[in-house]
């Protein structure tokens, strides 16, 4: 299980649940976009956002969880995943070379442990699609699926995204039981809800409990990860990750991820990637190889560190604390030739709504724009001097246009996700330019070399890069070149530089 530490008073573990929950995937989605939200379901539709569920009594008056239970539990999986080791060398010492000096000694080869992790995941189609969390199969070399009747299947990685901590694998199977897709923007706070998982390797387990919050963000120290999580006081333990979050009809809602833990067992607070999120994400990894992560180009914090931060005269935040709403998204800088600067938003305005959907901070505001492709038109409000205008932004993506990104084989075989440096990064670090490392894919060529997520590349075949399409640019144009090589100057998340000599096949 993947843990992390936030502090809170003393402290508060957060821990990644190790649970897999298998997110089957949708037979296939449409993946028609409504103006203010996108829900897919198995046959490829959108929900109808008029359905609030609640759950059914008993003849005594208490709720019953027995139909959604039943309807779930056969379609979430036990996840085994082994990591193996690359051999390795040692060399066995001659004794007589304590007595005489150095001799020639011997070498020889020798195979890791393998390294073994559990967890849960949900079957989303009967053919066999099934959604977990990224950190359930991380570099796995192989993964095994333990279904409810039993039966155990080799399951294949169909691709990962490390910014939500989504995978989505696929089993072979005909008409295997699957969970369809609810609409989790429909969900309320104090909404009963199940959590079904693998506990402790404890199989086909369900707890209930009710949506404590929604759009929680700011869980772990990682930034660059797409966070708008669901809330829940449903027991969820270490097993449990990449499980399913199922409302009282029995329907997908969320992936269980993660847990606020002093010990990293359950203390009350759990945590879900909404179903609006995970849905997408699968939809494009199946159609595209990749995720199209549509990109507004700004960088935001809560409104209220803004005033507080003006307040105290902290310079880039005069005026701030004259805003007189109290809720909304604060735009703290922005990207160059970013979608946002060139369709008027400033430094200092406060975004308060996109497509309507009202916006408190920036994690809904994280959640609203990933459910769109680059490309695609919003409508963004803002507050600008206490007064409230409209945009219409036209997103862009990674590389800074607005075409839909087909995975090439070069990036493919990679496996990794830049992002822009932030001000704050470039200040932490002393630097001017570079390209932040906000995801590694299992398998792929940068995992490999071990970079991991958190290194800042600084050049590449010697060219200094600014932005996420200059660095793939010159991957492309080292791609064709006769020795096929990336040569990168790179910052490791501690602060020390380190080079690396990468082949691209």
């Amino acid at each position: 299980m993947k843990k992390f530490i936030k502090s809170i008073s003393t402290y508060v573990a957060v821990a990644l649940v190790s649970i897999g929950a298998t997110y089957g995937m949708y037979s296939y989605m449409d993946s028609k976009r409504d103006n203010s939200s996108t829900n897919y379901n198995n046959h490829g539709g959108t929900f109808k956002q008029e359905n609030v569920h609640f759950a059914s009594l008993t003849s005594d008056g208490y709720p019953d969880f027995t139909k959604a239970a039943e309807s779930s539990i056969h379609a979430v999986v036990h996840i085994k995943s082994t990591v193996k080791g690359s051999p390795q060398s040692r060399r066995q010492i001659d004794p007589f070379e304590y007595f005489f000096g150095p001799g020639q000694g011997r070498e020889y080869q020798y195979e890791p442990q393998p390294r073994v992790g559990f967890g849960s995941g949900v079957i989303i189609s009967k053919d066999g699609y099934i959604i977990t969390n990224n950190h359930v199969i991380d570099k796995a070399t192989e993964i095994e699926v333990s279904l409810n009747d039993n039966r155990k299947l080799n399951a294949k990685l169909v691709g990962t995204d490390p910014q939500t901590d989504i995978a989505l694998l696929k089993v072979e199977g005909d008409d295997l039981p699957y969970i369809p897709f609810g609409n989790s923007d429909q969900l309320k706070v104090g909404e009963w809800v199940l959590a079904v998982g693998n506990p402790f390797n404890l199989t086909s387990t369900v707890t209930a409990g009710i949506v404590s919050a929604k759009g929680r963000g700011g869980i772990g120290n990682a930034p660059e990860d797409i966070q708008s999580y669901i809330q829940t006081d449903a027991a969820i333990n270490q097993g449990n990750s990449g499980g399913a979050l199922v409302n009282t009809n029995g329907e997908l809602v969320g992936i269980n991820t993660a847990i606020y833990s002093r010990t990293g067992d359950f203390a009350g607070a759990g945590f879900a990637v909404p179903i609006s999120i995970a849905g997408k994400v699968v939809a494009d990894i199946k159609e595209y190889g990749t995720v199209q992560r549509a990109i507004l180009g700004v960088s935001v914090i809560e409104l209220s560190k803004a005033k507080e931060l003006a307040s105290s005269g902290e310079k880039g935040f005069e005026g701030a604390e004259k805003i007189k709403i109290e809720v909304g998204a604060y735009i703290g800088g922005l990207s160059e030739e970013s979608a946002a600067k060139q369709a008027g938003l400033k430094a200092g305005d406060v975004i308060t709504a996109v497509n309507g959907v009202k916006i408190k901070n920036g994690s809904e505001l994280q959640e609203q724009i990933s459910r769109f492709n680059p490309g695609d038109k919003v409508k963004v409000t803002i507050n600008r001097d206490n007064s409230e205008k409209t945009f219409d932004i036209t997103l862009k993506n990674t590389s800074g246009n607005t075409s839909i990104v087909k995975k090439t084989d070069v990036m493919s075989n990679l496996g990794v996700v830049f992002k822009e440096l932030t001000d704050e990064q470039k200040k932490q670090h002393g630097i001017s330019s570079g390209v932040y490392v906000a995801g590694v894919e299992n398998g792929g060529a940068f995992a490999k070399s071990g970079l991991t997520k958190g290194y800042i590349i600084l050049r590449m075949n010697g060219e200094s890069v600014s932005t996420p399409g200059q660095a793939e640019s010159i991957i492309q144009s080292a791609a064709k070149s006769p020795d096929k090589s990336l040569f990168l100057s790179t910052l490791t998340p501690t602060g020390q530089r380190k080079l690396f000599a990468i082949e691209l096949e």
